[in-house]
């Protein structure tokens, strides 16, 4: 029986060091209170338990001593490893929280997170410490619009009374399975649904208009100023059972690519007359891509020449006309770098989509705390640092706030240390403040152009009420 006591504890010791090396991973900030306490009170039960029977057993038990030795030092390393990770999480979250705020305000301007608690939100904005925040369904679940127009007001009176421009504030309204904003809002169909509802190209443009025309009303009307959306992967039917995240066969337009760039563009230019603007993603196209890069990384082997024909024919066609914001995946680009992720490599973002292809929008990435960047070679903090340089606009952070703290304090030292290129930082700058004045002005006109005396027109107010 002790024997078999010995074993049970020093086994569960053991799998308890992988967890606790990196219980701040992002997987696991959703229950990250209870993981802290049973990472810390159940080592020390086993200590104590594993203590006891050291204590207690007879010379002769070789084998229980040993096991018993071997358990209490498994979960004195769990507890050290815990009790550190916090530590130093707690030791940077006031470095960055205690930095000058001109440096915070500076650096802040490329980061865009999303939240759990309002009040650690509400602290990142009156830190200067970000450009924008993402709202999704957890932030909103159960809310009324008022309360969401409420929240969202809190926020950017905030901004003003700094003297500061607007937040961005974005989320997933794409339609289909990622809308992030319904409820409160209508659920609309996916945009291939729309296409399957008419052969008709005028009525397929028209329907396509009103039903960006409805999301961005709605949106609008809540404080919502970026849409991530639309969708311009294309559909390559790739079926992945272990893909519960991407789903890039569910929520792609089309497989043609002419279609796409046509769809798209009819939703991106009414989105934003109403005042939001839209986000094509996700870069380099993520439709033949089998992993799901929310968990693993993956690698994108299919040549330059038959991407530019068909899976780049989107993204050139939109992001050489119109102001949308363009989202970078992680994947790799394999003929142009297999170690860093698009998202964060020089050869996708700044020999290729700044230098070759001359685009002066702003790029975006996606949620940095995916696992194709998480553990990637570089980590997040690099992997930040190789993005702002390449020439990437906003670093998305959208599922784990605390590992913001982790990548501004990375951009706090690479910039004390000289590590971030002072031209970088300027042009992005440019361009952010270009894109937020460009879509202020598109919503204003939109409504004095079809104002009456509430300030919407009887069309809009249907709108809403639809779009609700």
């Amino acid at each position: 029986m002790q024997l078999l006591v010995v074993i049970s504890c020093c086994l569960t010791g053991l799998c308890l060091v992988p967890p606790a090396l990196d219980w701040r991973s992002p997987i696991l900030s959703s229950v990250r209170a209870p993981a802290f306490a049973v990472l810390t009170a159940l080592p020390l039960c086993l200590a104590v338990i594993q203590g006891w029977m050291l204590k207690n057993s007879r010379p002769g038990q070789r084998a229980i001593r040993c096991l018993a030795v071997v358990g209490i030092l498994a979960a004195a390393t769990a507890l050290t490893a815990t009790l550190l990770l916090e530590c130093n999480f707690h030791r940077i979250r006031t470095e960055v929280r205690r930095a000058d705020p001109e440096r915070l305000e500076k650096l802040g301007r490329h980061l865009f997170v999303g939240y759990r608690d309002p009040a650690e939100a509400r602290e990142l904005v009156r830190l200067r410490g970000i450009a924008g925040l993402f709202i999704s369904s957890r932030n909103v679940r159960g809310w009324s619009i008022a309360r969401i127009r409420e929240e969202i007001r809190s926020f950017q009176s905030l901004r003003r009374q700094q003297g500061l421009p607007p937040l961005w504030i974005a989320t997933d309204q794409e339609g289909g399975i990622v809308s992030r904003m319904s409820p409160p809002l209508v659920r609309q169909p996916p945009l291939s649904q729309i296409l399957k509802q008419s052969s008709d190209i005028s009525r397929l443009e028209r329907t396509v208009r009103q039903y960006a025309r409805t999301q961005g009303l709605g949106l609008a009307d809540l404080g919502v100023n970026l849409n991530f959306a639309p969708v311009v992967d294309l559909n390559h039917q790739v079926v992945n059972p272990l893909d519960r995240l991407t789903r890039i066969r569910e929520r792609a337009i089309s497989g043609d690519p002419a279609v796409v760039a046509q769809v798209a563009g009819w939703y991106c230019e009414a989105l934003e007359k109403t005042g939001v603007r839209c986000t094509l993603k996700h870069f380099p196209g993520l439709g033949r891509v089998y992993e799901d890069t929310h968990t693993d990384r993956a690698t994108l082997n299919t040549s330059i020449g038959e991407l530019n024909a068909t899976d780049w024919v989107p993204f050139r066609a939109l992001m050489s006309k119109s102001a949308a914001f363009t989202m970078l995946g992680h994947v790799r680009l394999g003929s142009m770098d297999t170690r860093n992720g698009a998202s964060f490599s020089p050869g996708v973002v700044s020999d290729l989509i700044r230098g070759y292809w001359k685009y002066d929008g702003v790029l975006i990435t996606d949620n940095f705390t995916m696992m194709a960047v998480y553990r990637s070679a570089c980590g997040i903090e690099n992997a930040s640092i190789r993005a702002i340089n390449a020439g990437v606009d906003l670093i998305l952070i959208s599922y784990d706030t605390d590992q913001y703290y982790r990548v501004m304090y990375a951009l706090l030292e690479a910039d004390r240390q000289g590590k971030l290129a002072p031209e970088a930082l300027t042009s992005s700058d440019r361009r952010l403040a270009r894109s937020m004045l460009s879509i202020q002005r598109c919503r204003k006109d939109y409504f004095e152009e079809n104002s009456a005396p509430d300030g919407k027109s009887r069309s809009d107010r249907q709108a809403v009420a639809r779009a609700r």
